[in-house]
């Protein structure tokens, strides 16, 4: 007599299991063809297989966050390189004591901007306190490129508010690890900025940027055009810090010179105060 068999057992054999019986039978992993072709980076890592990977870099965040309860986030964008009002003071004091003016003038530029840095932490602070003790489908998440500065700051506040947030970091030269704020089941790192950028876009319920450079920019405009063009569904995109944003670009030249219309203007809000970018986007929802 037979015995029963549980229907959800597995019908193929587990790949991570047959990859770990092949080490522990002393096999190891040389670049030969016997090697299997998951478990080969130099094949994964050819020009021809540059499909596979940005299919891999599209589906692993996507199903991780679902699995998590992750569906609506609001991103927040800015400048990786302010500082905490704390650490930009140190920094002023260091390069005051060292008499080097190039160096003073970027520590002072820097505690100028730190009030940057602290309200991107009391907005993501603000997000995580709406969020306790809701229902998961009506929570809102805050996301960020996972880096310092302003990214920082606003994972630390949802960190600060008890709740989690979401790191989309990239793999650069230059960039650090993801900031000790980001929740680690939900720091993820990407090769291909433009599949980083769309996994911004697939949750996002809010855009909010920051004063920051051209990393920002390039993300903020994108998102605008997604928008402009209909490419993706309106959604609140707060500019915050008013006069940075229209000291940087003059939106009513672009209407002057008829490359956009008056209307396009109407894609975004400015706000100087996180309570007035958190009510905006509380009343596009009806929240």
């Amino acid at each position: 007599m037979s015995s029963t068999r549980n229907i959800h057992d597995n019908r193929l054999a587990d790949a991570w299991a047959t990859l770990k019986a092949h080490s522990d039978a002393g096999l190891p992993l040389d670049p030969d063809a016997s090697r299997l072709a998951f478990a080969d980076p130099e094949f994964l890592l050819r020009r021809e297989t540059r499909g596979i990977r940005i299919q891999l870099e599209l589906l692993k965040p996507d199903l991780e966050q679902h699995a998590r309860g992750i569906e609506n986030t609001i991103v927040v964008f800015g400048s990786a390189r302010f500082r905490s009002e704390e650490e930009a003071t140190a920094l002023v004091t260091a390069a005051e004591a060292g008499g080097d003016e190039t160096a003073i003038r970027r520590a002072r530029a820097l505690a100028r901007n730190s009030h940057y840095y602290e309200k991107a932490r009391a907005f993501g602070r603000m997000v995580a306190q709406y969020s306790a003790g809701k229902d998961p489908r009506d929570m809102l998440f805050i996301c960020t490129g996972g880096g310092p500065g302003i990214m920082q700051a606003a994972n630390r506040g949802a960190f600060e508010g008890d709740g989690v947030s979401v790191g989309l970091s990239i793999a650069l030269p230059m960039e650090e690890a993801a900031n000790p704020y980001v929740t680690p089941e939900l720091s993820f790192k990407f090769h291909y900025f433009a599949l980083r950028k769309m996994h911004f876009m697939m949750r996002a319920k809010a855009l909010v940027a920051f004063p920051g450079g051209f990393g920002t920019l390039d993300e903020l405009f994108e998102v605008i055009t997604l928008v402009q063009t209909r490419k993706a569904r309106q959604v609140p995109i707060v500019l915050f810090g008013s006069d940075y944003w229209k000291r940087l670009i003059d939106f009513d030249m672009l209407i002057d010179e008829g490359v956009v219309s008056p209307a396009d203007l109407a894609l975004f809000q400015y706000a100087d105060e996180p309570q007035a970018a958190w009510d905006y986007i509380r009343r596009f929802y009806g929240l």
